[in-house]
């Protein structure tokens, strides 16, 4: 099979979250089981700024593109200084770049054109969020016959413009209706793609079940529903070329199940790389890496930040979201600063180091499509303690449950009740230092690599093919 992988963000390219992970890692997983799989991508300045060798330019129709080949993959990158030559992917921390619509219409554009006009026949163009959702309605305009599979990473982003921006983005008025691309007076590019490609996926069972909820739906349930027979749920997987403490470059000491006392050299560094004190040793340390949005609970962790600290724990934060939440985060690192280190930023490096160093990794979600962080976590022994929705409650088993396959700690309702209790809980185990231990050593041999979940996308593009 011939895919054609169709993302806004890539890493190392451009990231802004786990969709970008995602998008280096499942396509590499698919080339070891036989999927010839190309990656398609704006050029934006980050991309630029990498100073790549061996770019290949190339233009088909009025687009232009660069080729670019590493470790087996064949990345085409979408050029358009005017749309992409931007600080940032999606806008400016005050808000969305005004003109998305246009920047991403176009993108879909040149995806159509690049995988009509391929040497080999493009079988299936895989494409990812709002912002290839109009793949497949300008495949239908241009009457070409490639299937297309839709994944929702998140369905709270729905990449919503003005209705009386059709005709700039070349759409008949007659895709205008309920049962097409408009939404409550709007056009939505995430509909687009739920109505009009052929099939869809997300990135967990449980996820899937519930965004055909009122509840998790985000007002898409409706039309989710009418296709709920082609809706799938596959869970993400782990690059452990690049999450594995026993090879992770990033860390102070490299470590595994056979020698997991290493870890506190790699939590004594943590420690001093983000200026909390010596003393901080002797207490369970809490590591948040995330988006700081209202979804990520962020608000719960502030809220209980000092209980938190009373249960005799510290907390890490990395991360960089909506400006309010920002402000939140720094507010209590400044109230704190004994026992809690806010990094406002994006750092690849630092995100290393603190799965790496933290005894705890904290995800307050009030929804998680899949998550990798509690994956990630698990490898580096670093325990999980989340809400149970979505891919967190599929692939974490409560200790308390059972404490033979447990790998985490969940709590059900999205409360700061809720979220100091389940700390409490992971603070009381961590003082029993053999069961600890123990539980470390079972989590970091537990396998979440993409092999399984690729060879479930490769049945699906299977079976798209045969129908």
């Amino acid at each position: 099979m011939n895919i054609l992988f169709a993302s806004s963000e890539v890493a190392p390219f451009a990231k802004t979250g786990g969709l970008a992970d995602v998008s280096a890692s499942l396509p590499a997983a698919l080339g070891e089981i036989g999927c010839e799989t190309k990656v398609i991508l704006p050029f934006y300045k980050s991309v630029k700024n990498m100073g790549l060798a061996g770019l290949v330019p190339f233009a088909i129709n009025e687009f232009n593109f660069f080729k670019y080949t590493e470790l087996g993959i064949e990345y085409i990158f979408v050029i358009n200084d005017r749309y992409y030559d931007r600080e940032n992917l999606y806008g400016e921390p005050h808000g969305d770049y005004p003109d998305n619509e246009a920047r991403f219409s176009y993108f879909s554009k040149a995806i159509v054109a690049f995988a009509a006009h391929t040497d080999r026949k493009t079988d299936i163009i895989h494409c990812n969020d709002w912002q290839t959702g109009l793949v497949p309605v300008y495949l239908k305009l241009q009457k070409k016959e490639i299937k297309t599979l839709f994944t929702i990473h998140n369905i709270g982003y729905q990449g919503l413009f003005k209705k009386d921006l059709l005709e700039s983005l070349g759409i008949p008025r007659q895709f205008y209706n309920i049962n097409g691309i408009e939404y409550y007076g709007k056009i939505s590019f995430l509909k687009a793609g739920i109505v009009y490609s052929s099939a869809i996926s997300t990135v967990s069972k449980g996820y899937a079940r519930e965004i055909l909820t009122p509840a998790f739906g985000c007002g898409m349930d409706g039309i989710l529903g009418t296709r709920s027979s082609e809706l799938y749920g596959i869970v993400n997987g782990v690059d452990y070329n690049l999450w594995d403490p026993a090879r992770d470059k990033f860390i102070k000491e490299n470590y595994g199940p056979e020698n997991v006392d290493k870890k506190i050299e790699c939590k004594k560094d943590l420690i001093k790389a983000v200026g909390l004190p010596a003393e901080t040793i002797g207490r369970p340390l809490i590591g948040v890496i995330s988006r700081l949005a209202h979804q990520k609970g962020i608000d719960l962790l502030a809220g209980a930040a000092k209980e938190i600290i009373d249960l005799g724990a510290s907390i890490i934060i990395l991360g960089t979201g909506d400006k309010k939440y920002n402000a939140i985060c720094s507010d209590i690192a400044k109230k704190h600063p004994k026992y809690i280190s806010s990094q406002i930023t994006f750092n690849n490096a630092l995100a290393h180091k603190v799965e790496a160093g933290s005894d705890m990794f904290a995800m307050p979600s009030r929804y998680e499509p899949c998550g990798l962080n509690q994956l990630y976590s698990m490898r580096y022994g670093t325990l999980p303690v989340a809400r149970a929705t979505g891919g967190l409650d599929d692939t974490i088993i409560d200790l308390y449950e059972d404490k033979d396959s447990g790998n985490g700690i969940k709590f059900p309702d999205a409360t700061k009740d809720g979220l100091v209790n389940a700390l409490r809980r992971a603070v009381e185990l961590y003082k029993d230092k053999a069961l600890w231990q123990r539980t470390q050593k079972r989590i970091m041999n537990l396998d979440f690599s993409w092999k399984t979940s690729a060879l479930h996308y490769k049945e699906l593009y299977q079976s798209l093919l045969n129908t």
